[in-house]
């Protein structure tokens, strides 16, 4: 195993603005890591994680058990470094492809 990047987000608890599926009520956020690899390939899908970020485009809000919570959005993200494709983490040797093309 190689070096990694990991990209850590905090999403705080809030209320739901504008725009949001439930305006004005709250949400429970979390913590969130991701893991890509430290080459030049994962360094631009980092780039491109963020701006997305940025966009709004990382997250959505989903009812869980009758509470509203922050979870992942479309964008695949590697939750483990290790576990394959089937959770969520490596060796994947499509992955960076595959959400290069997403981005």
């Amino acid at each position: 195993r190689g070096k990694a990047l990991q990209p850590l987000f905090k999403m705080s608890y809030s209320c739901f603005k504008v725009g949001d599926p439930r305006p004005g009520h709250p949400y429970k956020g979390g913590n969130f890591c991701a893991f890509l690899p430290e080459n030049m390939e994962g360094v631009r899908i980092v780039k491109l994680l963020k701006r997305a970020f940025e966009c709004g485009l990382t997250f959505q809000i989903k009812s869980c058990n009758g509470e509203e919570r922050v979870t992942w959005g479309p964008i695949p993200h590697k939750t483990s470094w290790d576990g394959g494709k089937a959770r969520n983490g490596y060796p994947d040797a499509q992955y960076l492809h595959e959400v290069g093309t997403v981005l």
